[in-house]
């Protein structure tokens, strides 16, 4: 199909004369949710726009080993223009969205020309939740983009560094403790990949320090970690970190972060680098549409994704909220994919032929989490699977979810060196 051409529309009302795009479906984020809508619908017979603040696709999953030098950025991201360079349909453009005008379908970028669209998809995902302390953002980074990644991956190895050559050993203590604040996945790899850094690859690198000694501290306000899998499970994933030496703190609840430590319960822990893994809300997308959002800033949406109160507009992923078997349907780039999996295997019949976007419905297919080496946890809803066997499942369906052959062999490569050898290559300090 060849690409159909910029269509001007002479006027928008509030703009006279102003030119404007066109295309069938706009996209917002390429994420999980909106790259998988966009692939479904290349190829068809509607037009495109992907928009994204980034000029990349990010596997989030895998964030955690960037952060804690086992992998590179460029091993998890892959560009959204050659992701989608086969589709003569879709178009990419790297902008933000500064107004939505869902009345006249049109919605104004930063920098490139608006866009008429016949129908809006919102995917922008989801931010760390700071529950109204956003001011310990500069002191507790979150995981959720590269920047995050590198900035905690030096801080963590330029503490290690200082230590060396400390001769205080109150604070050579102090700078070899890392605090994770939550007991979600993303907490529990964290912890884990972080406290097998210092054990097994820095522990050769230093002479006047020992990197096995380096603490490691989890803290959750809840009763135990990965508060969503079964409770075998998440003793499982206590008992394995505390192997590794993480120090697990259930049922506390932080009460201030700087940039020294935390405290937990009335008592001042001293740790150089603070990491925040305990909740997420949405992008502030729904201000930008005009529509109510919950208390974590998603939009309820119909049960084919559709906003409510809203012609022709979707939203996708970690800001849609869609009930299912009388609960929400988590923040998971599984739920992300499926949704716009269907809804791009859908929208090119709803435009052309009027046929409504069926229900969706999500398949569950597994939650896990890796722990450390040789010890990751599956849940299946009936069936469950935990140590090593789980660990390798983990590790191939991350592979093969990886965007590219070539991603997938790089990164499998880099696995099998560094479980022989247990060695990072990313160790850079920026």
């Amino acid at each position: 199909m060849e690409k159909q051409a910029d269509e001007a529309i002479p006027e928008v009302p509030g703009e006279p004369g102003a030119p404007l795009l066109h295309r069938d479906v706009v996209i917002i984020g390429a994420g999980f949710a909106g790259l998988a809508c966009a692939k479904k619908l290349g190829g068809s017979a509607v037009s495109v726009l992907v928009v994204d603040r980034h000029n990349y696709h990010l596997f989030q999953p895998l964030l955690y080993q960037v952060a804690t030098a086992a992998l590179s950025p460029a091993d998890i991201t892959e560009p959204i223009r050659k992701i989608l360079s086969p589709y003569a349909n879709v178009d990419v453009a790297m902008d933000v969205p500064v107004q939505v005008d869902t009345g006249a379908r049109v919605v104004r970028f930063a920098n490139v020309p608006a866009v008429h669209y016949r129908c809006l998809v919102l995917a922008t995902g989801s931010e760390y939740n700071y529950f109204g302390r956003d001011e310990w953002k500069a002191v507790a980074p979150g995981l959720k983009t590269i920047d995050d990644a590198r900035e905690i991956r030096s801080r963590l190895l330029r503490n290690f560094e200082d230590a060396e050559t400390c001769t205080d050993p109150v604070r050579q203590r102090m700078l070899m403790t890392t605090a994770v604040i939550g007991g979600g996945p993303t907490g529990v790899e964290m912890a884990g990949s972080i406290a097998e850094l210092a054990r097994w690859t820095l522990a050769r690198d230093f002479r006047h320090i020992d990197p096995t000694q380096a603490r490691t501290l989890l803290v959750e306000g809840g009763p135990r970690l990965l508060s969503a899998f079964p409770e075998e499970l998440s003793h499982y994933a206590r008992s394995q970190l505390e192997r590794l030496g993480v120090t697990v703190l259930l049922g506390r609840n932080v009460e201030n972060v700087t940039a020294s430590g935390i405290t937990v319960c009335g008592e001042d822990i001293p740790a150089a680098l603070t990491v925040w893994g305990a909740g997420i809300r949405a992008t502030p997308i729904a201000e930008l549409i005009g529509v109510a959002a919950d208390r974590v800033g998603r939009i309820r949406v119909a049960a084919n994704l559709a906003v409510d109160e809203l012609a022709d507009v979707y939203a996708l992923g970690d800001i849609a909220l869609l009930e299912q078997d009388g609960s929400p349907l988590p923040a998971l780039a599984q739920v992300a994919k499926q949704q716009g999996e269907h809804l791009g295997a859908n929208l090119e019949r709803a435009l052309i032929d009027g046929v409504p976007v069926p229900e969706f419905r999500f398949d569950n297919r597994g939650n896990t989490a890796v722990i450390g080496r040789n010890a990751a946890v599956f849940d299946f809803g009936k069936r469950r699977m935990k140590g090593r066997l789980a660990w390798f499942l983990w590790a191939l369906i991350h592979v093969y979810l990886l965007v590219g052959f070539q991603k997938r062999l790089l990164v499998t490569m880099q696995w099998v060196w560094r479980y022989f050898t247990y060695q990072r290559g990313a160790r850079i300090i920026r």
